[in-house]
This record gives structure tokens, C-alpha cells and sequence, in this order.
């Protein structure tokens, strides 16, 4: 990092903090076009998104180059327009990875950088910059920062409220965000409210049996299961878990059928994959480890719904990894052994149980 001398500074120009946007002190050096006012916010930063994108940003904010004519001009700015569009989308599959892992301070900075690009491609009130302030009102809420939380979703709300164009989705997780904020806050009437709203609208969108659906079902279980209704928890979680199983088996087979004959150039089989961006399946993992630790603690009435659980915790591990490498908590291990294998659903050889790790609860 080299400090920034103010007398360097072209007069009449304001350098802010890439974090905070408060007066900045330091500058990167590897881009040199990215500052901020401390060592702090320069090592958040970096370990959360700008290590990533630190050379993609110095086309971004350096001037345009002299064009020979208009074409090339405009050329030039469709390039500029495309790579902040790729930015706006790497930054917040980033930012929603780190929030479904739990690192919610590390989702800031990554979710700060997706709503400055949104607002440089789509305006100050556009739709679009929705998305991008309900992830930092959630990484918000996982801080503690509940005040902060509430902002960013009322700017969130007003955004939408003003448009005319507002997709299904975007209602979607609206309401999902204001869900958990009424969880935080302990008034669980609103929070199923929002939640309901929120399973109406991604079923309006996607379905009622689509994996982007089933994130309202688990939330609002979440809120059963707390009240100590168990009986609607458990057919929530039952039809979570029912959703993913489908959509894993599904993907399976389909991989299936096409790479049964199908080599790469290096002679090599293709790898699995499960159809899913990374946030997705980071998503996956903490809805399905939550209900398989929740199966587990009442298992002795219901084994079977455990097993259940964790044959698509199973199908989820095997498909984002190679056969060789898959590994699963080892607390698995002990199902694994007494659980049949299905063909219609087992792929032969397809885990391999480790037995150096233990799933974190994540409820």
C-alpha cells in the first residue's frame, strides 16, 4: 500500500474510501486505481473481493483512450458497459456465497462493489440496484447491525415500490430479507408474513417446486421449529428436502445419459457438476446440513427422514466434486454405513467418506 500525499492530488478532486468512502489515505498498488482510508478496510477489502477483480477495475476508472471515430467510440463503450456487467454478477454470486457460509463481514465489501456497478450501468433508481442492497442488508442482519439492516431495506422497498417493471423474483427476495429482518427482531407474526409473500412470488416466478422456492419454506420451518410447532417444521423440512432430492437426482441422471460415452480431450471422463453457481450450492449445503442436524436430534422417531436428508447431502457432495474426491462430515459416516444404496439414485463409487470433518450447525 503507498500513501496518498494530498498535495498530489488534483485540486478540486475527492479520494474516498473504497469500504467506507471516507476520506482515503492509501492506495492500492497493484491497480493504483482503488483507495482507502486505512490498512483496515484495504485487507477487508481484499480478502473479500479485490484480490479477484484488482486488474479488471483499472480499465473501468482510468480514462478512455482517444477513438478515430464515432464506431470505435461507441464500440469502446458497449466493452466497458459488458465488463461492468460481468463485474455486477461476479460480485454478488461472491458476496451471496460468503452470506450462505456464514462470513457476512466478508460479504460486505463484495456486495458494496456490485450495487457501485449496478449504479454505474442502471442509474440511481433503478430496479436493479435492488439485489445488491437486500445482500448488504443481510450481511447486515448476520453483523448484528440491525439498524443498518433496516436502511438498506427500506431504500430496497422504496426502489420497488417506484417501479413499474418489478419481476416476480425480485418481490421474492424483497420479502425473504424482511422476513429475516423480523426474525432478528423476534416479531415472528410479520417474519411469516414476509415469508409467505415471499414462497408466493418464487412460485409465481419459478414454480412452487423449484430449488429458488425452497429457501421460503426453509426460513418459515425455521420459524415453526422455534415455536415448537414441529409438526408444520417437519412438513416444511420434508418438502425442502423432497425439492433438492428431486433436483439433484434429476441433474444426475441427466449427466448421466449424456457423458456415458463422452471423453474429454485428455481421454479423461467429464466431471460431475451440479448445474449450480457457486453461491447455490454454498446455499445447498447450509440448507441441508441445517435439516439433516435437525433430523438427527429426532431421529429415534423418525429414522427414515434422516436417511432421507442425507442421501441428497450425499448427491449434493458427489456432484459438485469428482467421485474420488467427494468427501461428507464424517458424523455421515455412521448413516452411510446402514443406508441402502439405490441405483436409481446412487451412482456406483460415487463417496468417499472422510473422516476428519464435522459439519457446523448452522441453525
Amino acid at each position: 500500500m503507498d500513501i496518498i500525499y494530498p498535495l498530489a492530488v488534483p485540486k478540486g478532486r475527492r479520494l474516498c474510501c473504497e469500504v467506507c468512502e471516507a476520506p482515503a489515505e492509501r492506495v492500492c498498488t497493484a491497480c493504483t486505481v482503488t483507495y482507502y482510508c486505512g490498512v483496515v478496510h484495504q485487507r477487508a477489502d481484499w480478502n473479500s473481493i479485490h484480490e479477484k477483480i484488482c486488474q479488471l477495475l483499472i480499465p473501468l476508472r482510468t480514462s478512455m483512450p482517444f477513438y478515430n471515430s464515432e464506431e470505435e467510440r461507441r464500440h469502446g463503450l458497449q466493452q466497458l458497459q459488458q465488463r461492468q456487467k460481468h463485474l455486477i454478477e461476479f460480485c454478488y454470486t461472491v458476496a451471496q456465497k460468503y452470506l450462505f457460509e456464514g462470513k457476512h463481514a466478508a460479504a460486505v465489501p463484495a456486495a458494496l462493489h456490485s450495487l457501485r456497478f449496478r449504479m454505474n450501468v442502471h442509474g440511481l433508481s433503478s430496479v436493479e440496484l435492488v439485489p445488491a442492497y437486500l445482500l448488504l442488508a443481510e450481511a447486515s442482519l448476520g453483523l448484528g447491525h440491525i439498524v443498518q439492516a433496516e436502511e438498506y431495506l427500506s431504500q430496497a422497498q422504496w426502489t420497488v415500490l417506484k417501479s413499474t417493471d418489478c419481476c416476480s423474483a425480485t418481490h421474492s427476495l424483497l420479502h425473504r430479507n424482511l422476513g429475516l429482518l423480523y426474525i432478528a427482531k423476534e416479531n415472528y407474526e410479520e417474519a411469516r408474513y414476509h415469508l409467505a409473500n415471499d414462497i408466493y412470488f418464487a412460485s409465481c416466478a419459478f414454480g412452487t417446486e423449484d430449488i429458488r422456492t425452497s429457501g421460503g419454506y426453509f426460513h418459515l420451518a425455521n420459524i415453526f421449529y422455534g415455536l415448537k410447532k414441529l409438526d408444520l417444521a417437519d412438513t416444511l423440512y420434508t418438502k425442502v428436502s423432497e425439492i433438492w432430492s428431486k433436483y439433484l437426482n434429476d441433474r444426475y441422471q441427466v449427466l448421466s445419459r449424456v457423458r456415458i460415452q463422452q471423453i474429454d480431450l485428455l481421454g479423461k471422463r467429464f466431471e460431475t457438476d451440479t448445474g449450480l453457481d457457486e453461491a447455490q450450492e454454498a446455499e445447498a449445503i447450509q440448507i441441508l446440513t441445517s435439516i439433516w442436524n435437525i433430523r438427527e436430534s429426532t431421529s429415534d422417531t423418525a429414522p427414515q427422514k434422516t436417511i432421507f436428508v442425507l442421501k441428497t447431502l450425499f448427491m449434493l457432495y458427489y456432484l459438485m466434486t469428482n467421485s474420488s474426491k467427494a468427501s461428507v462430515p464424517r458424523k455421515a459416516s455412521c448413516w452411510h454405513k446402514n443406508t441402502p444404496r439405490e441405483p436409481s439414485v446412487w451412482p456406483k463409487n460415487s463417496i468417499s467418506v472422510s473422516t476428519n470433518r464435522t459439519p457446523s450447525k448452522s441453525y
